[in-house]
């Protein structure tokens, strides 16, 4: 079974940046989507805001 949700450390191996920069845009994408601290990141969500395909970030993960 795939996993569903994202955390920081997936966004910073997808793009390239570091842990902390990463931790930013993760925090920046609930602001926007409105999220509790207590919920995680869909993939679709941050597919949505890198502007990247969900394909091409199953193969990173």
């Amino acid at each position: 079974m795939r996993r569903i949700c994202i955390y920081p450390k997936d966004i910073a191996r997808i793009t390239g940046k570091s842990y902390r920069q990463s931790l930013r845009i993760y925090n920046t994408i609930k602001k926007i989507r409105g999220k509790q601290p207590h919920q995680l990141l869909s993939m679709e969500e941050v597919c949505e805001y890198l502007g990247l395909d969900k394909e091409q970030i199953k193969t990173v993960i």
